[in-house]
């Protein structure tokens, strides 16, 4: 009897859902929801998706190509640009002049990475990170890449990286949802992004397994508060009838949303409490508000969802995806680069310094890029300084890892002396999307889920681990 007493109360430590109400029914909502993951020892616990919607300019940030300078104004030799396709906006232009780096470029670290003078703050991290300077993707235009990058296809409709994760491997968080999304715009709000809900979204899986997204203002997520005159335990006496009603309604049914509702008004339930805690900075000590930037105490703010991230990996939620709108430059690349750089740099570096001080890089995988590049060549007039821009370019750009599974201080690939073509150790998105998924321990071929007749994966048919950037 003793033992079995010690047996119950030592899986409730390791588990505390063994014990919960949540656990009754339908509701329960499984830490592994796949027995068989993950496939081999995973690197990473979580991860951390800082993706730069609009796509920042490669050749201004860390490729640095100093024959630029020398073609600066000069056309950009026609065997680069033939056959290749551009965005409408300089797909017809016939005067395509080179530009030169608009920031300066300096070595920094042990490693010698090259980094513009307009991420300061990137470059004392400089050792800790392992860029990848031979990324290629196959769209133009950005709704359909940052599909692509986020879900392995560019049409809408397939599950994103972090509901695959959330399916795979489950939560390791009692009281907050294993895949978080959250948003933030540049200051001037110059850029017209959309954030669509697909970027997050479940697809063709259950849709428990979406992100869920927390608002850039006011309550990070509705309902947070119970009506006046409704307290906790009345809460709780509500979702317990629910879930009553709502077993019947699926053992009748056998309807699979059934259980998402019963899961999610318990994850409500929880979340009720714990997301009053993570959004309260009091406790935050001023050094570490102040490496974040002054933007840190902005609600909605790039810093702002960096230190949330920061607390939400603290609390074990399996994928952080923070996603800043704003790098579009088709032409005001000299006045709008410097902004987005000053609001996304100190609060980039910010979170790889604390996460390390806190012994939580080691198993976090931290993740820095947009959907494509920008080019070399000019949009719009060179005379007039003022209107410089570039247009979009998805044959080769730059985009830098920290942390868990990634070697630091590594530069791997490399582009062309223009920063135009891949030309050492080329890497696809569905490569990329690979190596993500064995540094979590998945095998990302046998990862699937069968959908109207079809095994559907992430990197749908093709992709490859990037061996030579794991630690």
């Amino acid at each position: 009897m003793a033992t079995g007493i010690g047996v119950m109360a030592l899986g409730s430590m390791l588990n505390p859902r063994i014990l919960s109400a949540a656990t009754k029914g339908k509701s329960d909502f499984s830490t592994r929801n796949n027995p068989g993951l993950p496939h081999f020892v995973p690197k990473a616990k979580r991860i951390i998706y800082l993706f730069q919607n609009g796509a920042p300019s490669h050749i201004d940030l860390f490729d640095y190509k100093p024959i630029l300078k020398k073609w600066h104004g000069k056309q950009i030799p026609d065997d680069l640009t033939s056959g290749k396709r551009f965005s409408t906006m300089t797909g017809k232009q016939t005067e395509r002049p080179i530009i030169s780096e608009i920031s300066n470029f300096e070595q920094h670290g042990q490693s010698g990475a090259w980094i513009s003078d307009f991420m300061p703050e990137t470059a004392k991290i400089a050792d800790n990170l392992c860029f990848i300077k031979s990324m290629y993707t196959e769209q133009v235009n950005h709704a359909p890449a940052i599909t692509f990058f986020l879900t392995g296809s560019e049409q809408p409709g397939r599950p994103s990286m972090g509901a695959w994760l959330n399916y795979g491997l489950g939560s390791s968080s009692e009281d907050l949802p294993a895949f978080v999304a959250m948003t933030s715009r540049d200051k001037e709000a110059s850029c017209g992004q959309i954030f669509y809900d697909y970027y997050w979204g479940s697809g063709f899986l259950p849709s428990k397994f979406q992100g869920v997204k927390f608002r850039g203002g006011g309550d990070p997520v509705l309902y947070l508060k119970n009506p006046e005159g409704v307290s906790r335990k009345i809460r709780r006496d509500v979702l317990n009838d629910l879930e009553v009603l709502n077993e019947l309604n699926y053992q009748e049914f056998g309807d699979p949303e059934i259980n998402t509702r019963i899961a999610q008004y318990e994850m409500s339930y929880k979340m009720q409490m714990s997301v009053p805690e993570l959004t309260d900075l009091s406790k935050e000590p001023q050094h570490i508000l102040d490496m974040y930037g002054p933007d840190v105490q902005r609600k909605g703010s790039f810093a702002y969802n960096c230190l949330m991230a920061r607390k939400l990996a603290e609390k074990g939620v399996r994928f952080i995806q923070c996603m800043h709108a704003g790098w579009d430059q088709h032409n005001n690349l000299n006045h709008q680069l410097k902004i987005q750089c000053q609001d996304t740099d100190a609060p980039s570096a910010a979170l790889i310094k604390d996460l390390k001080q806190r012994g939580l890089l080691e198993d976090t995988l931290v993740i820095w890029g947009g959907e494509f590049g920008r080019t070399p060549f000019l949009q719009g007039n060179i005379k007039d300084y003022a209107s410089w821009g570039r247009d979009h370019h998805p044959y080769v750009f730059s985009l830098w890892m920290a942390g868990a599974g990634v070697k630091p201080g590594f530069s791997y690939g490399a582009s062309d002396d223009f920063g135009f073509n891949p030309v050492e150790n080329p890497v696809h998105v569905h490569d990329l999307q690979a190596t993500i998924m064995h540094i979590m321990g998945i095998d990302h071929e046998q990862f699937t889920f069968k959908h109207q007749g079809r095994r559907y994966r992430l990197t749908d048919v093709r992709g490859h681990v990037v061996k030579d950037i794991l630690s």
